[in-house]
């Protein structure tokens, strides 16, 4: 079974795993002021999610996990989020609630600062994988950062004819 958890919505509505029973989720873990990375990811399973057509695409849920709290509000996840996809779910909260899922997922979180700002400036090196769980609540796939989108396509339509 896919670890399940609970954390507030960037649209202000606690968002909890097990209640998406049914349907597939695509789980991956990123923040808004990553420069490269993430909004590739995010692109690529709007890309899917599109090519999936409106009907499979309804029974997908893609979720954002933040791995920045300090700077990922609720607002500036969902503005974030919505340049994608407007299913797409931001999720943020405080670091005591983040911490447990990033571990339960094997999500590694590293802060670094940059030298030489005058302001506090960081970056976030974290795993950039992206998760399938199944309509059942299973773990099924871990596609790590680099996977073609045409097989996360294709895993997807699978998890979705069964």
């Amino acid at each position: 079974p896919a670890p399940d958890f609970a954390l507030p919505a960037a649209s202000g509505a606690e968002f909890r795993l097990s209640r998406h029973l049914g349907k597939v989720v695509v789980l991956t873990f990123g923040y808004t002021s990553c420069p490269d990375v993430c909004p590739t990811v995010l692109a690529e399973l709007a890309q899917v999610r599109e090519r999936l057509g409106n009907a499979a695409a309804k029974r997908v849920q893609v979720v954002y996990v933040s791995v920045d709290p300090e700077r990922d509000t609720p607002t500036r996840l969902r503005a974030f989020t919505e340049q994608f996809d407007t299913s797409f779910v931001g999720l943020t909260g405080p670091m005591d609630q983040l911490a447990p899922v990033w571990k339960a997922y094997g999500v590694s979180v590293v802060r670094r600062e940059l030298p030489g700002s005058k302001s506090p400036t960081y970056l976030i090196h974290h795993s950039a994988s992206v998760f399938l769980i199944d309509a059942a609540g299973r773990l099924r796939v871990m596609a790590p950062f680099g996977t073609p989108s045409d097989d996360v396509l294709h895993d997807i339509r699978a998890l979705l004819k069964e």
